[in-house]
């Protein structure tokens, strides 16, 4: 089995306001990772080896997450992360593309599939968090701790205040309700997690993604508009309800849907390896 070198990432400036940290690796067609809300690149450590073995895999700080550089203008809402993405593959000039995209990821592999088919060969969106009906809604499943400070957040002053003091201890427990088995959130990822939201301006980003949860919904409207082949995945104990799930394959033309057992929304991490399978098809 061949090995695949993991390089240090880059920084693509986009224009003047606009610049994305990712990380090229492997060898083969493209393939982009788009990861999940509150995460980065480095989500993807346990995927991406796998995919490189046959894929050159490209994978991203989205605008104002991890290392990317942060704007303070900018809505960080559907849209916004739409045409970042879309100006990243071009400027990149991909073509024939393959997009997995989990969480908002998922959503935004399968509305920038919707924006761009002629660019996009296959779409993978893994619990593709199109469903919010209130503030916070998908992550607020998680546990009754994520319920709680979720929705204070959205509380002028308190919500401020409130997501100033996140910490790493904080922010296991949230992220731990995304999990069929929380003791599969890495404590170094947590880490890294809690390190970049220490970064000047971060959480204000972070509460700007979640103010703009109406567009998460608005994303469907894309879904008619794909061609591309496209397989949608789910951990069995995402925070997506089956009805909604349902819905989701129900608007895209002839997509096909797959449900991993054991498996939460943070699948990536807790479940690589059967991604990996799904993706890259038989040996």
């Amino acid at each position: 089995m061949l090995s695949v070198s993991r390089p240090e990432p880059k920084l693509l400036n986009l224009s003047g306001t606009l610049s994305m940290r990712y990380q090229e690796t492997g060898g083969g067609p493209p393939l982009l990772l788009i990861r999940t809300i509150r995460t980065q690149l480095e989500y993807f450590r346990s995927l991406a080896p796998l995919l490189a073995k046959s894929y050159t895999v490209y994978t991203i700080d989205l605008p104002g997450h991890g290392h990317s550089p942060i704007d303070p203008a900018a809505s960080y809402d559907e849209p916004y992360f739409r045409r970042a993405v879309i100006r990243f593959i071009e400027d990149l000039n991909l073509s024939d593309l393959t997009l997995v995209g989990e969480s908002i990821g998922g959503a935004l592999a399968l509305t920038v599939a919707g924006s761009i088919p002629q660019l996009i060969k296959r779409v993978y969106a893994i619990n593709a968090y199109d469903y919010e009906t209130r503030y916070g809604d998908g992550i607020r499943r998680g546990n009754w701790f994520a319920n709680f400070i979720m929705g204070s957040l959205q509380i002028p002053v308190l919500g401020a205040i409130n997501a100033s003091l996140e910490n790493k201890v904080v922010l296991g427990k949230i992220m731990g309700g995304g999990y069929h088995d929380p003791r599969k959130l890495p404590d170094d990822l947590l880490t890294e997690f809690d390190k970049v939201a220490h970064r000047p301006g971060y959480k204000k980003v972070a509460r700007k993604v979640l103010a703009g949860w109406r567009s998460w919904s608005k994303a469907r409207d894309y879904h008619q508009s794909i061609a591309a082949p496209v397989t949608l995945i789910y951990g069995d104990s995402d925070w997506s309800r089956p009805n909604e799930r349902e819905r989701t394959r129900s608007l895209i033309p002839g997509a096909q849907m797959v449900t991993f057992k054991n498996t939460g929304h943070f699948s990536a991490v807790e479940n690589p390896s059967e991604l990996a399978r799904v993706i890259l098809g038989p040996a």
